[in-house]
């Protein structure tokens, strides 16, 4: 099937299905870190890097995989990547161990390297400039819907059926996926006989690898040895010195960098790259101080959680069509810096009415506008930084595109993680001295300690609600002593969730400037979908 006999809606619903698919899986597993911690009997470390290996593994080969597309056709490469994301899905509800569990979301991340890099190429191609906006409003609509659904769907799923449910949904869907691609989307090749830059491919991964499990593991390893004399700070400093070799060799190679420098002279790709970094970093890094807080505070079950920001899902999957067809009418860049502000705003809302004793449906009107500004964010910010791309160039900067996305994201969830876990300990050692005083004199200090002690270790403190953390008290002192506990963890865990949420905050208002510098996109390269040998020069 060709580009003349595809029907491009058709063709981007099949692609938007494995889109679905990919991002649902960066957020739907957090609501199940309680749940795997018991079921594969594991520490919290083992859980936290069956997240972290997907977001690494998810980040590092963009740029070569987007490549892969430019030389082998992008829908032979997703529906390769589309098979190893299915199959690794089905291994990772197989698994009956935490390490079987982490080797799997590492292939599960491979497989969405490959497909990611292709959808956005397929647009550019598909449609033509002036009907790009609905098309990047249904790409738009997907990715925030996914994104937000992820922890409705797995509360759901964990609470009824198990943990193994979150990953062995992704199996029908693939397979549909599958078959829908192959029927309906066209094999489009773009004929750019590439070169692989091996070096480039080399040292661009191991850059990005090393900053990435630097930041994304640091708090694990207390910011020290790693290995043997080996520093965290060695290995991000490594990273940084190999992504200046990189940036180094892309400029002295004449032939066929990875990294053409030169997209980077297009104003609009630069400003919007930098501004999906920022959405990357605030959406992945937002989840984790409000899950805790609404789960561990406020006492929901992931169902109900899931349900109390299906709100936001919802609003966000409306808003993004609309917001793509006035994209094309409007400078979309007003939309997008309405969009993160409105996500900014509703974070501070949500910051503001935390307590420790709020309603959680409260909240709802707070995470409306968070799923108004989501929804107001991906179709246009999409369709200014590729619209403007020339087409021989479209893969390589979709690649480029969505590796600044997925390492943002891998850098809020490192940051807000480490941030989060600073604030815990220092909020709830000072409210466990404040609840001290209620005792009496010779229980207060061992009663300080022991919750200060607590906070500063595995940062499992969802369980110790109602617990003493005295052991063998009187019945009566040890009463009063578990209530405290409930009431200075709840309290601090409450605080620390509103200074993270800052830090979201702050980042969003960078993206904000950023797209301010965006410039409204002209149609200049021709209509794709009618003249596929232009596209493809």
């Amino acid at each position: 099937m060709n580009a003349r006999q595809a029907n491009p809606w058709a063709a981007l619903g099949a692609l938007c299905l494995g889109f679905f698919m990919i991002l649902l899986d960066t957020t739907i597993v957090s609501i199940a870190i309680p749940t795997m911690l018991t079921k594969l009997n594991a520490g919290l470390n083992s859980i936290v890097w069956v997240i972290s290996v997907y977001l690494l593994t998810y980040a590092v080969p963009m740029l070569f995989t987007s490549r892969l597309g430019d030389r082998f056709g992008p829908k032979r490469v997703f529906l390769a990547g589309l098979v190893v994301f299915t199959g690794a899905s089905l291994w990772c509800g197989l698994s009956g161990n935490a390490e079987m569990l982490i080797a799997a979301r590492a292939v599960q991340g491979l497989g969405a390297a490959l497909m990611t890099p292709q959808t956005l190429a397929f647009i550019t191609h598909l449609f033509p400039p002036s009907k790009r906006g609905p098309a990047m409003g249904m790409w738009g609509g997907v990715a925030g819907l996914a994104t937000i659904a992820g922890p409705l769907l797995g509360g759901v799923l964990v609470d009824h059926f198990g943990w193994e449910w979150i990953f062995y949904v992704n199996v029908p869907i693939g397979v549909i996926a599958v078959v829908l691609t192959l029927l309906l989307v066209p094999d489009w090749q773009p004929k750019n006989s590439h070169s692989f830059d091996l070096l480039g491919i080399l040292l661009s991964g191991a850059a990005l690898f090393c900053i990435v499990f630097g930041v994304q593991n640091g708090q694990q390893y207390d910011w020290g040895t790693v290995f043997g004399g080996v520093t965290v700070f060695e290995i991000i400093g490594a990273g940084v010195v190999l992504l200046i070799a990189f940036l180094a060799w892309q400029r002295a190679n004449k032939r066929e960098p990875l990294l053409p420098l030169q997209v980077f002279s297009n104003r609009n790709f630069s400003a919007g790259t930098l501004t999906a970094t920022t959405v990357g970093f605030a959406m992945t890094g937002m989840f984790l101080p409000l899950v805790i807080y609404i789960q561990s505070v406020l006492g929901l079950t992931p169902t109900t959680a899931g349900l109390l920001t299906a709100p936001m899902s919802l609003l966000s999957g409306i808003v993004a069509p609309f917001v793509g067809h006035l994209s094309d009418k409007v400078n979309g860049k007003y939309l997008v810096m309405f969009g993160l502000t409105a996500l900014a705003a509703g974070l501070g809302i949500v910051a503001l009415q935390a307590t420790p004793d709020s309603s959680p449906w409260s909240l709802v009107p707070a995470l409306l506008v968070c799923g108004l500004g989501i929804g107001c964010i991906f179709s246009p910010m999409s369709n200014m930084t590729m619209g403007s791309v020339e087409p021989r160039l479209a893969g390589t900067a979709s690649g480029i595109f969505n590796t600044a996305r997925q390492v943002g994201g891998v850098l809020g969830s490192a940051a807000i993680g480490v941030l989060l876990q600073a604030r815990i300990s220092a909020s709830i050692a000072d409210e466990a001295t404040k609840a001290a005083a209620q005792l009496p004199e010779p229980y207060r200090a061992p009663f300080a300690e022991g919750i200060a002690h607590a906070a500063a270790g595995t940062g499992e403190f969802g369980s110790a609600g109602g617990q003493s953390p005295m052991p063998g008290l009187p019945a009566e002192i040890a009463a009063q002593a578990g209530k405290l506990a409930t009431q200075a963890v709840h309290s601090g865990l409450t605080d620390a969730a509103r200074v993270t949420m800052l830090l979201p905050m702050g980042v969003l208002l960078l993206g904000v400037l950023a797209a301010a510098v965006l410039r409204k996109v002209e149609p200049r390269w021709g209509t794709p979908a009618a003249t596929p040998e232009a596209a493809a020069a």
